[in-house]
């Protein structure tokens, strides 16, 4: 008798993820979700693997913003920023716009030449899921480092409000998937020629921006150099599918 060969194993299809918080704030519903931490099994249901590794996502108004899975890029905004800087600058201050998932935050404490690492968070549920919540895990130590506070307010009214006072070496911003793809309508302001004149307002002479975008935009790098920014360029960080993530700088003026 001819051997009978065994069915073809069959892969389960990944579990949904699921709802950890979800907030209704004054721009809207802000999500923490979850993916992974659970561990396989065989159709028997007999242990089948290790457990998957946890991811946290966060959604806004139905848009997903960013998760744990990688974080190349939003680190990349700090280091790329930094290196931007004029040589023998000491002790720089850096605005780090959205807090997000924290990686930006984590990079900015890792590293022992900035002074002052301020992160502006208009949402309270972020704020929270750092300081009680899951995503500490990525944050705590930074949040522990007398050098880093959490402002909590909209970045847009930040950078408009007191314009000179509060000067930065840095701003790397990170509040939206990229000046064409905005959370919020209210975020379009930032990349406007106005909003780019606050950004570089708050800068010290030579003083350096990044944004972090999902996307590259020839249309934003103009805008930079229209807002009289100098040095603009693009980074770019490749990603599994689709376009690179990048991270676009630009000085202002010594």
């Amino acid at each position: 008798m001819a051997p009978v060969n065994p069915l073809p194993a069959t892969t389960a299809p990944a579990p949904a993820p699921h709802t950890i918080d979800r907030r209704e704030g004054p721009y809207g519903e802000v999500v923490l979700r979850q993916r992974g931490g659970s561990s396989t099994a065989a159709g028997d249901g007999a242990f089948d693997g290790p457990a998957e590794p946890v991811v946290y996502e966060i959604i806004a108004n139905g848009c997903f913003l960013m998760d744990t899975s990688d974080g190349r890029s939003e680190r990349l905004l700090v280091d790329a920023a930094l290196a931007e800087l004029p040589a023998g600058r000491e002790r720089p201050a850096v605005l780090i716009g959205g807090l997000g998932v924290g990686f930006s935050l984590a990079r900015a404490a890792e590293q022992p030449r900035w002074g002052r690492i301020a992160v502006v968070e208009r949402e309270a549920a972020v704020i929270d899921w750092h300081r009680t919540g899951p995503l500490a895990a990525v944050s705590a130590r930074a949040l522990a480092d007398p050098r880093c506070e959490i402002l909590h307010t909209d970045l847009v009214a930040h950078l408009h409000t007191g314009a000179g006072r509060d000067a930065y070496d840095a701003l790397c911003l990170d509040i939206d998937n990229g000046p064409d793809w905005t959370v919020t309508e209210d975020n379009d302001s930032l990349y406007s020629p106005a909003g780019l004149a606050a950004c570089r307002d708050r800068l010290t002479p030579g003083g350096v921006l990044a944004v972090w975008s999902a996307q590259p935009s020839t249309a934003f790098e103009e805008a930079l150099r229209n807002a009289g920014f100098t040095g603009v360029r693009t980074e770019e960080i490749p990603v599994v599918r689709g376009v690179p993530d990048v991270v676009h700088l630009a000085r202002k003026g010594a």
